[in-house]
């Protein structure tokens, strides 16, 4: 892999669910081209990322400085990890990124419920 494989994975380290998602993918294969961030830890994200907006929707930094959130995110995740290329090469067929972003806005609002499963399960 090469630096411009690399993606700054922002994520909200004190969401249970998220914590568990991130611990995930740093388990998979191809992991070290990702590079973790604790928004809920950091105060300086960039001038284009606010720590507020960090929180409420997942992010990602290309190498080249490109700055994408949600479906298209987990997307560029996926192409980066060997066992996940499949989902994102389904997430670009025609038609299926645009579905897979109303599923992540459809989730967000039940988010913090299913944080607070998570923690308790966790426990």
């Amino acid at each position: 892999m090469t630096n411009n494989d690399t993606l700054t994975v922002y994520h909200d380290g004190a969401c249970p669910l998220c914590a568990r998602e991130i611990a995930h993918y740093r388990r998979q294969e191809g992991a070290e081209a990702l590079c973790f961030v604790d928004a809920s830890a950091q105060g300086d994200l960039g001038d284009d990322l606010s720590r507020e907006a960090a929180l409420r929707r997942f992010h990602v930094r290309d190498a080249d400085g490109n700055l994408v959130s949600g479906a298209a995110a987990f997307i560029r995740i996926w192409e980066l990890l060997p066992r996940w290329r499949w989902a994102a090469r389904l997430a670009r067929l025609p038609g299926v990124t645009p579905l897979l972003e109303l599923a992540y806005r459809g989730f967000l609002p039940v988010r913090p419920l299913l944080s607070r499963l998570a923690g308790r399960l966790s426990r």
